[in-house]
């Protein structure tokens, strides 16, 4: 009897060491392929968020995502998203996007205290085709001619900022330029693009020099000395 058990005892190792080792095998390859399946980390919040909270470390968490597709503009990591301000309200558990804080893809561009202003300049066609966010202008503004009264032109703002440009496709249509000014500015801008013509004035990125420039009439163009040419650089 002893003589038939030890061979069956033997069998029972082996089987219960290879059922181990499939065992062992199949819980490893599950645990690997969950791991290749689970994306990068990224950023998202701990809990709900209103507009205009600045983001705090608290306030986030880093959570693996499920596929290596993530969402444009998420966060890879807390100090990157800590310390923004967000523009839309941001759910718990829901990613921190760049384009929903300010400052991010989503941002008008506008800082605290400025406005964007959008003006026709249809007579500035030419210098508006080589504009582009980030170049600095001058702004004139002409008024009409009237009977028995000349046009008059002003250098009304000097050293400002261009946002954005429009050219519509076919042409029809009168260029607009977003510029960037002080709510004042802004008065002026809106107030000389309804009633009179504005122009635009492409300066040097590195020229922030302003001067206190005459209003000009057709008289005072004609009688005035014409000013020579600056030097070339």
């Amino acid at each position: 009897m002893k003589k038939n058990l030890v061979p069956l005892l033997g069998i029972a190792f082996v089987v219960a060491i290879v059922a181990t080792g499939v065992f062992y095998g199949l819980f490893v390859s599950r645990i690997e392929n969950a791991s290749a399946r689970r994306g990068p980390s990224v950023v998202v919040a701990a809990r709900n968020l209103d507009r205009g909270a600045v983001l705090d470390q608290e306030d986030l968490r880093l959570v693996p995502w499920p596929s290596d597709e993530t969402p444009d503009g998420v966060f890879s990591s807390i100090e990157a998203a800590a310390g923004k301000t967000i523009l839309q309200p941001v759910l718990a558990h829901e990613p921190v996007l760049a384009r929903r804080i300010a400052g991010g893809d989503g941002d008008s561009g506008v800082p605290r205290g400025m406005r964007g202003i959008s003006i026709t300049v249809g007579d500035s066609a030419g210098v508006v085709a080589l504009l582009q966010p980030g170049h600095r202008v001058d702004i004139q503004v002409v008024t009409p001619p009237q009977q028995n009264v000349n046009p008059e032109l002003r250098t009304l703002l000097q050293d400002i900022e261009v946002l954005a440009v429009r050219l519509a496709p076919d042409g029809r249509e009168d260029p607009v330029v977003t510029t960037l000014v002080t709510p004042e500015q802004a008065d002026m801008l809106a107030l000389g693009d309804s009633g009179a013509r504005l122009r635009l004035l492409l300066r040097h990125p590195l020229d922030q020099e302003t001067k206190d420039l005459p209003r000009q009439s057709l008289p005072t163009v004609f009688r005035n000395p014409v000013p020579p040419n600056p030097p070339r650089p």
